[in-house]
């Protein structure tokens, strides 16, 4: 896969970072929302299928996504179609900070250090191009407002940005209360994106145990299936750094 396009799960990121703190809002449901925007970009690349409320793996050749490729090698080894809210609830250690350490790369983001109480070393990462994501933010806005379906990239980063909560970021008040909604109601025009932002709001809930319903497909009425995701928890400190670990992410 080239990498003249950015990913699901930088895109989503990118949304999540706030540009005048360098923190990421929703950090914990975040990271469960990467591991979804992984399977999101390994099935647009035709690596990967639904199967039910399950993932299957249909063509296990490498993306030229490192990333990609770790996931996509990882579900092949299973070898039987695995669960999506099984997949994203499993552990993702350093997901973010891997994706986080790839926009600083490539020049997107900045690292700046910092101190927590003074003492306890703290990294922030602020965008250093905003036009990106606030042309990231402009297609979700196109298809709030015009009604029209979205692109199969942007229906997913919609259903993923609802599922970890970032409608109240990217909408804040109660002026954002219509456009929240209709974010939510975009959940319906990708089945892939659907069905791992119903995996993501399940894991959130804890709701792990059985089967649940595919997502509904599009011109079914927006309340079906659709569920909330859960309100976000806004202030949620930076973690400081552990002996000998990488920079600490700011949350």
């Amino acid at each position: 896969m080239g990498r003249s396009r950015r990913s699901i799960p930088e895109e989503l990121l990118l949304l999540a970072l706030d540009p005048t703190t360098g923190t990421t809002a929703q950090p914990q449901s975040l990271d469960l929302g990467l591991a979804g925007a992984q399977l999101v970009e390994l099935a647009l690349a035709g690596r990967i299928a639904p199967d039910g409320d399950r993932i299957a793996v249909v063509v296990p050749r490498p993306t030229g996504d490192p990333t990609l490729d770790c996931a996509l090698e990882l579900l092949r080894r299973r070898g039987a179609p695995v669960r999506a809210v099984n997949w994203i609830g499993g552990p993702r250690l350093g997901l973010r900070q891997t994706y986080l350490s790839h926009l600083e790369r490539c020049g997107m983001v900045h690292a700046v250090a910092g101190q927590m109480c003074g003492v306890l070393p703290t990294t922030r990462y602020q965008a250093t191009d905003t036009a990106i994501s606030r042309e990231i933010k402009a297609r979700l806005d196109s298809a709030i407002r015009t009604g029209v379906p979205p692109d199969p990239r942007t229906a997913a980063l919609a259903a993923l940005a609802h599922a970890v909560g970032l409608g109240k970021h990217l909408y804040p008040g109660n002026e954002g209360r219509s456009s929240r909604s209709r974010l939510r109601d975009l959940i319906r025009h990708d089945p892939m994106g659907g069905l791992v932002a119903h995996a993501v709001m399940d894991v959130q809930n804890g709701v792990a145990a059985q089967p649940r319903r595919s997502p509904a497909p599009a011109g079914r009425p927006a309340s079906a299936g659709v569920r909330s995701a859960p309100e976000p928890a806004r202030g949620v400190p930076m973690q400081p750094r552990h002996g000998s670990m990488a920079r600490a992410v700011a949350h």
